[in-house]
């Protein structure tokens, strides 16, 4: 059992959105094919993988550090211990060698994207959807049936009123979903409250809606937001300040009783730990969004778990940025809150299997070996492009 060829691309997703801080004209993403020597149901095993948008592909440090630190590994030491499947924990061991600690930086979104593709190898290769093998390993067989999900969009765009703004919105709730969310901070104070009111008008009620700063505003403008937010009732406030500065954080819950959510730019178990500790954040009311595409994958993620049951949180708290299926299914295998979703934004990495709806909210998953990459058509034949035309992965 080996690993044969590992191939990266970088594959733009440039968008005239912008939210708060950053335009997505020039964003990329790295896609990484995992090419094994595995035959099931007479088919190559391929595993597949990709960053989260919200930064750049980590095309070179994948191609200079950590893939060739994986090829050139002992193909033993990369197995269980009945020599049956590549195991995770000691590819992200062998993945961190003579790596430092701290400074997580890019190199966190590059091993989390290598190992998105390996726990689809590791899932193709036993034959079941990630979040059954997950549900299996590490939650007594039983994933969730079907996981919340909220539609993300509300960015600033050129040309977009309040008409367009409110439209998109209706556009949300039609396709199935429950609760909206919008971009704030990209505009003055007043503007973006004249933005919410018009996507009231529109929403059921104030918990149908969040709103999200992505780390724009200092203390003051945080809570000059949390002070003209909190009447809406709104069924969160995300990331008003830098994701680092804990302080801020902790501070902006004495002036905001509602729910407020943070963490999709923590990239490390060490880093939300430290949120937990020193950032205020309320275990009854608030959400927690650490993307393990972006932060070393999902055997950190499993360490982050750990950590918040260590602190009295539930992994029902946990509803992870990114859009993605890998978060669809670490959140039915492991009993996560949900998931966040892009309609028809960042595509084709965002958005789930194109034959099953949202609900009510909610969105089941499809009964397929691995990740379910290839239930999405437009992702499908991405991968298949950058495996090459001659491997026809399982599915």
């Amino acid at each position: 059992m080996k690993i044969l060829e590992i191939k990266v691309v970088t594959v733009p997703i440039k968008s005239s959105i912008s939210n708060a801080y950053i335009d997505f004209n020039k964003m990329t993403a790295s896609v990484i094919a995992i090419i094994t020597d595995v035959i099931r149901d007479g088919k190559q095993v391929i595993g597949y993988g990709f960053n989260s948008n919200g930064r750049y592909a980590p095309t070179s440090l994948l191609r200079e550090r950590f893939i060739p630190r994986l090829l050139e590994s002992d193909p033993d030491e990369i197995l269980n211990d009945q020599g049956t499947n590549f195991d995770p924990h000691q590819i992200w061991n062998m993945l961190m060698t003579g790596e430092k600690p701290g400074g997580h930086g890019e190199r966190s979104v590059a091993v989390g994207t290598l190992d998105m593709a390996v726990w689809d190898v590791v899932a193709k290769i036993e034959e079941k959807p990630l979040y059954q093998l997950l549900a299996d390993r590490y939650r007594d067989g039983k994933p969730d049936e079907k996981v919340f999900v909220y539609a993300a969009g509300g960015y600033y765009q050129p040309q977009k009123g309040f008409a367009e703004l409110q439209s998109e919105m209706r556009g949300y709730l039609d396709l199935g979903y429950s609760i909206v969310k919008m971009k704030i901070g990209g505009t003055s104070l007043e503007d973006d409250l004249r933005r919410i009111e018009a996507v009231l008008e529109v929403v059921p009620n104030g918990q149908s809606l969040a709103v999200d700063a992505n780390g724009r505003f200092d203390l003051e403008t945080a809570v000059q937001y949390a002070e003209q937010l909190e009447p809406y009732n709104l069924f969160w406030y995300e990331e008003a300040g830098d994701p680092l500065d804990y302080a801020l954080q902790e501070e902006l819950s004495k002036h905001y009783k509602n729910p407020m959510a943070t963490g999709e730019n923590l990239f490390s178990m060490q880093d939300a730990r430290n949120l937990i500790r020193y950032g205020g954040m309320r275990p009854d009311r608030d959400y927690l969004q650490f993307d393990c595409a972006l932060s070393y994958g999902l055997v950190e993620y499993m360490r982050i778990l750990d950590m918040l049951n260590d602190y009295g949180w539930s992994s029902r708290r946990c509803i992870p940025h990114g859009g993605h299926q890998m978060s669809l299914n670490i959140a039915a295998g492991l009993g996560l809150g949900g998931n966040e979703s892009y309609p028809g934004v960042f595509e084709p990495f965002g958005g789930f299997a194109d034959d099953i709806p949202v609900e009510d909210g909610y969105v089941r998953l499809p009964d397929v070996p691995g990740i379910g990459f290839e239930t999405k058509s437009g992702l499908r034949k991405l991968l298949y492009s950058v495996a090459d035309e001659k491997h026809k992965t399982l599915f």
